[in-house]
């Protein structure tokens, strides 16, 4: 029983059918439920078929990360309809056109900073939600989904302090979970063969075109997610920030080539952050 946030597109609905191949049930929730209202294909009701084709059962629910309520209710289904939640993927993210435009990020719109309420609230609500859940059952896995930009600069500080607030929440989450049988994790995916990142490179390959190269299929993530759910060391790694391709060749996950994902230790130079062991209550 999984629900992968912001999966109309992308690595959300590449997470969602890999959790579909599994024999997952898989909420799939976002506000794209009509191909017309975004320049990016895809919505929630074709994420969940693609679930349900994969061998899962994908259930769409339009929910707004950004409206406590929206959440709130999703959350209350869930319980009523299934009584438990094993897997949470927090993925939904305000990402906007202008993001990767050339400038400063004071010349750009003010709303670019909205990922960092849809994208690590919205994150924090979700856990919130779900930890009630996940607790009372002593088993779950809350993952973010994230990326090397938490330690390096990538498109600004909006989407850095995205990336690197995700990390952190999943390291201090670890901390409260801490013997409840329910681990937190961030996952560092690497470039994604995504709609939009496949845009980026064709409107300007001299900037973005060494990115072709070692493209990560977005289910990947999918896949390493649901090998740590069943590992029966989970909890061992419940705090840590993971470098996906690193997770997968540690569970023998191979890509559609055959092979493993690069890592950004080796492609950037570029590790995750560690958390100290101190804990002030």
């Amino acid at each position: 029983m999984a629900l992968v946030t912001g999966a109309s597109r992308g690595a959300g609905k590449g997470i969602a059918a890999a959790l579909g191949r599994q024999g997952c049930t898989v909420y799939v929730t976002g506000r794209s439920t009509d191909a017309a209202e975004s320049a990016m294909p895809g919505t929630i009701f074709e994420t969940a078929s693609a679930v349900t084709e994969a061998g899962g059962t994908g259930i769409a629910v339009r929910c707004d990360h950004n409206v406590d309520s929206d959440v709130a209710a999703l959350f209350d289904r869930i319980a009523h309809d299934h009584g438990r939640l094993d897997i949470l993927v927090n993925n939904a993210c305000a990402i906007h056109d202008q993001l990767d435009a050339p400038g400063h990020f004071w010349e750009k719109p003010l709303a670019i900073g909205d990922m960092i309420t849809v994208g690590v609230r919205s994150g924090f609500v979700a856990s919130w939600f779900a930890a009630q859940l996940m607790v009372k059952q002593r088993r779950g896995l809350i993952a973010f989904t994230s990326s090397p930009g938490a330690v390096h600069y990538c498109f600004g500080p909006a989407y850095g302090a995205h990336k690197a607030g995700v990390d952190k929440m999943a390291a201090d989450m670890a901390v409260d979970l801490e013997g409840t049988g329910v681990a937190a994790v961030s996952i560092w995916m690497g470039a994604l063969a995504t709609e939009r990142l496949l845009a980026m490179i064709a409107a300007d390959p001299a900037r973005y075109g060494h990115l072709s190269q070692g493209l990560e299929d977005p289910g990947y993530t999918g896949d390493v997610i649901w090998a740590l759910f069943n590992d029966p060391r989970m909890s061992d790694l419940s705090g840590q920030t993971l470098i996906g391709a690193e997770a997968g060749k540690r569970w023998g996950i191979r890509d559609a080539r055959g092979g493993f994902p690069p890592s950004a230790r080796d492609t950037h130079n570029v590790a995750p952050h560690t958390q100290y062991p101190l804990v002030i209550r």
